[in-house]
């Protein structure tokens, strides 16, 4: 018979374990769990104390499982791969739900907004969105599908694109009333907001790569604001703050409603984006009749958006 005290105080101990095991790094398992290093190293030591045991060997540039720690590990990895699978059968036999993941640029801008007209042709159908720029192992993390922004290399086998994208200045009427932008020597006189992205992760998304491609010299001085976060960034363009370089479709709404507008008409002013936005779909996820539809609804508004944007 189990006894309670038998059992660790807490699953997070045996998440934190299980994750530094599998990866071999405090580091990488508590990027994995979104928590501190030294939260898991915590959570490591106070299993230990509990079991009394090693369960790892702490090299100087290694982390080591022990043979107690091995012989865990595997039964911990059993133990929660059935409690997700238990989860996961207890959460279908009542309401169906589809688990999304995506950036939170594209679930700010593109996905959230249409949601509540899924919502009100399936409100038997729970959707749940997980925004977070990190790429989440679906399985692990009990996601259903995810939406990807990426190069079509590291989209992975089987993915499916929707969309590509393309860029170019965008700014509220009120900011460019009287200031006669007609050519982009005129538009880098005005305030440039910028993405902070020191490491040029997206450099298409940079005034100095815009800049270069329109064959100009990028102001030294920036009299504009920088975010961290790209929808930050676009809802000050909106309140007039600044010129900012508009992800497109993702902003085609804002110039549909008169709240953003193009300062420079023509694909002359646009620049191609590296990436694009997948649809991956593990085949277990895709054989459930709530993520079909949802996908099917899904391929609905990228085709409806290519099409001029009227939705169906």
């Amino acid at each position: 018979m189990t006894r309670q005290r038998d059992l660790p105080a807490s699953l997070d101990l045996l998440r934190g374990f299980e994750a530094a095991a599998r990866l071999l790094s405090f580091t990488a398992a508590a990027s994995e769990l979104f928590v501190t290093q030294s939260a898991v190293s915590r959570q490591v030591q106070q299993l230990e104390e509990q079991l009394g045991v090693k369960l790892f060997e702490r090299r100087t540039r290694a982390l080591v499982l022990t043979d107690a720690g091995e012989l865990y590990a595997r039964e911990v990895t059993k133990a929660l791969n059935a409690l997700r699978e238990a989860t996961a059968a207890v959460r279908a036999s009542t309401t169906p739900v589809v688990r999304v993941t995506t950036t939170v640029t594209f679930a700010s801008l593109w996905l959230v907004p249409r949601l509540a007209q899924f919502q009100a042709r399936h409100a038997d159908i729970s959707v749940h969105v997980v925004a977070d720029n990190t790429m989440r192992d679906l399985e692990r993390n009990a996601l259903d599908l995810a939406i990807r922004y990426s190069p079509e290399a590291a989209a992975g086998a089987g993915a499916e694109r929707l969309f590509g994208e393309h860029v170019a200045p965008v700014a509220s009427p009120a900011l460019l009333k009287g200031r006669g932008v007609r050519t982009p020597e005129d538009l880098l006189r005005l305030p440039l907001l910028e993405l902070d992205d020191p490491a040029l992760s997206a450099p298409w998304l940079s005034w100095k790569v815009w800049c270069e491609a329109m064959k100009l010299k990028r102001p030294r001085e920036n009299r504009g604001l920088a975010f961290s976060h790209y929808d930050q960034m676009i809802h000050a363009a909106i309140a007039g703050q600044g010129v900012a370089l508009g992800r497109f479709p993702l902003v085609d709404p804002f110039l549909a409603d008169g709240r953003l507008v193009l300062p420079l008409k023509g694909r002359q002013y646009a620049t191609q984006a590296t990436r694009a936005y997948w649809l991956i779909v593990p085949a277990p996820a895709a054989r459930r009749a709530e993520v079909k539809v949802f996908t099917d609804w899904l391929r609905d508004q990228v085709a409806a958006q290519a099409n001029g944007g009227k939705r169906r």
